[in-house]
């Protein structure tokens, strides 16, 4: 399997075939992404059962919801990849539903897993020239900003959830990210 994806593939045409009932355009897909796939949700994951469940479950979804698949919205290639990436985070979710653990150390973990999510998608989606663009403006931000994006954007949690999570107002952590946001497009334009 190569490392890069074929540059003749047409992701978006594979969608819209998955999405008319053609199984053969659903291999095809798995054949084209599913060992990168299986790579993410691996680093995500750090379990390769796991993972290859993940890997099954993005491409039973891929197929219920090729239909609605929206390319203005983003490439076909990286709906597909959140797909996984989102499976991939609710399972470490629901697994951390079970263990408890006490305050100090679930913000720890919570920080440290932010930054390291960070650094596997960018490297499972190959942004290495972004990354260094955004890198240091992430570094700029404060970190309690900082983590508020990684939460929402990394780990996909929701502004309540973040705001469960930190013990702040619900509009202060919308606020921050809004904020957060603003800055990293002015630092990045």
């Amino acid at each position: 399997m190569p490392n890069r994806p074929a540059p003749d593939f047409d992701y978006e045409a594979a969608l819209r075939e998955c999405a008319a009932g053609h199984r053969p355009a659903l291999e095809a897909l798995y054949h084209q992404e599913g060992a990168r796939l299986l790579g993410v949700a691996q680093r995500i994951l750090r379990d390769r059962a796991r993972a290859e469940d993940i890997v099954h479950d993005t491409f039973v979804n891929i197929w219920k919801r090729a239909v609605s698949f929206d390319g203005t919205r983003g490439s076909a290639r990286g709906w597909m990849y959140s797909v996984a990436r989102n499976l991939a985070l609710n399972a470490v979710r629901d697994e951390r539903r079970e263990t408890g653990v006490d305050d100090d150390t679930a913000a720890a973990l919570d920080i440290r897993d932010s930054m390291q999510a960070w650094h596997d998608t960018r490297d499972a989606f190959e942004w290495r020239e972004s990354a260094g663009r955004i890198g240091p403006c992430l570094e700029q931000l404060e970190p309690v900003r900082r983590n508020c994006l990684l939460h929402a954007y990394v780990e996909g949690l929701s502004h309540s959830e973040i705001a469960q999570r930190l013990e702040a107002p619900l509009g202060t952590v919308k606020a921050w990210i809004k904020r957060s946001l603003k800055a990293l497009k002015e630092c990045l334009a």
